[in-house]
């Protein structure tokens, strides 16, 4: 399969990521030997390729961001995103006054499946720092992706801190007035919205875990939804994340079974827990998370929504689950 990691990293992230490598190694790639790309808006070290080639089994690739992705672009007013940053620095909203984490999130958002390292690559696996997966995983995820038709994946879902989005929405509405011709047929819209569309209910895939299909995130679709969103500035006169915005593009663009849900990769990153519903399943895949750390079913979780949108059953055991 014509696939790889994906992890945007700095040096000071090293031993931190190398955690995450391990347990990708040992619970997947190790049987499948695919490559990893990392990349950076600054140069890799000696130090961070030396031993993150070492831990990984496929071919390492190392990248650096152009200044184009990783800055502020020409229309946007610097000084009213300043004074945005102050303001939400006052009402203590998480990374309310980061300008490296706008530029982060308009990064994965628009341009990591642009970038030259990308560009040979089909699918992608996101991993990021200091994660856990608890569980083997004994077959070709991207495989699987690919012979079901799949183009986007997640294991965790749950609301948005709604301080950091108030005009999302509106731009995804203007999007879709602009664009009828992008949105899928028999989509996700249930899922985001509880009114047909007037309002976004702030439902999100958590995108530091994907599987995806990079073919898609470079279709004319998602170029033009990414660009109206890009255009109306809100990365950083607000503070959008891309895990809604990859998680309204796919519920939108794609039709509903093309986006799939990884109940077997059981994850951990701070602070919320995906583990396997269902005792023989966690011992046939050598778990070791603890089921009542699991989140799917907690009423602060998109999972059971996507459940019912997609009319699928929930396994047994998902209601001692529950808060």
């Amino acid at each position: 399969m014509n696939a790889t990691f994906v992890t945007l990293a700095r040096n000071s992230d090293l031993w931190e990521i190398v955690k995450s490598i391990r347990q990708v190694e040992d619970r997947f790639n190790r049987k499948f030997h695919y490559d990893w790309v990392f990349l950076n808006d600054k140069p890799f070290d000696e130090a961070f390729k030396n031993v993150t080639t070492s831990l990984i089994s496929g071919k390492t690739h190392y990248g650096e961001i152009s200044e184009e992705h990783w800055s502020f672009p020409e229309f946007i007013d610097t000084d009213k995103a300043r004074r945005v940053r102050e303001d939400m620095a006052q009402r203590k909203i998480i990374y309310g006054d980061s300008i490296s984490y706008r530029h982060m999130c308009r990064f994965e958002s628009g341009f990591f499946f642009l970038h030259p390292l990308m560009q040979k690559f089909e699918w992608y696996w996101r991993v990021e720092p200091s994660i856990e997966l608890y569980c083997d995983i004994n077959y070709d995820t991207f495989k699987y992706m690919r012979d079901h038709g799949k183009k986007y994946s997640f294991v965790l879902s749950l609301y948005e801190y709604v301080e950091t989005i108030p005009t999302l929405w509106d731009s995804v509405k203007t999007f879709i007035k602009e664009h009828p011709e992008h949105i899928a047929e028999d989509n996700s819209m249930k899922w985001l919205s509880d009114d047909n569309g007037e309002t976004y209910n702030h439902c999100h895939f958590w995108s530091n875990f994907e599987i995806g299909n990079l073919n898609w995130l470079r279709s004319q679709a998602y170029t033009d939804y990414f660009n109206r969103l890009d255009k109306d500035g809100g990365f950083f006169y607000e503070r959008w994340g891309d895990a809604p915005v990859h998680s309204i593009a796919a519920s939108l663009l794609l039709k509903k079974e093309e986006i799939h849900f990884f109940n077997d990769i059981a994850y951990y990153h701070v602070p919320f827990t995906h583990c396997p519903t269902g005792d023989q399943y966690r011992l046939d895949r050598k778990c070791h998370c603890n089921p009542k750390d699991n989140f799917d079913w907690k009423g602060y979780s998109c999972t059971s929504r996507f459940f019912e949108t997609n009319n699928m059953e929930k396994p047994e055991g998902y209601k001692d689950q529950q808060d």
